[in-house]
């Protein structure tokens, strides 16, 4: 049976195989929670009726800014978290055009 090693916060690291596993955890979390967000893509190709629905500007704008604003009130880069974000909305639009296409082939 394995057990779970409790992570090691980054200010407490004293070496790179410390730092390494921590990012590994945080990039595992990440996928996890990027797998939850496509599920909510999935949700909207299903329940919006119009193709033209799938991008909305507007909402796009609404979730840069939500984004810009956490990440300044965290103080983290603003200008990467915003491309970051400016790419994951993207591909997801991208995702949900195709999602919806397929489910009306």
């Amino acid at each position: 049976m394995s057990r779970s090693v409790s992570p090691i916060e980054p200010v407490k690291c004293n070496d790179m195989t410390q730092v390494r596993a921590g990012v590994d955890r945080v990039d595992a979390q990440l996928v996890a929670l990027l797998a939850v967000r496509f599920a909510y893509m999935d949700a909207a190709a299903r329940i919006k009726t119009e193709r033209n629905a799938v991008r909305d500007e507007a909402r796009k704008q609404q979730v840069l800014k939500n984004v810009h604003d956490a990440a300044s009130g965290l103080g983290i880069p603003v200008e990467v978290v915003a491309d970051l974000w400016e790419r994951l909305v993207e591909a997801s639009i991208a995702y949900e055009l195709d999602i919806w296409d397929a489910m009306r082939a």
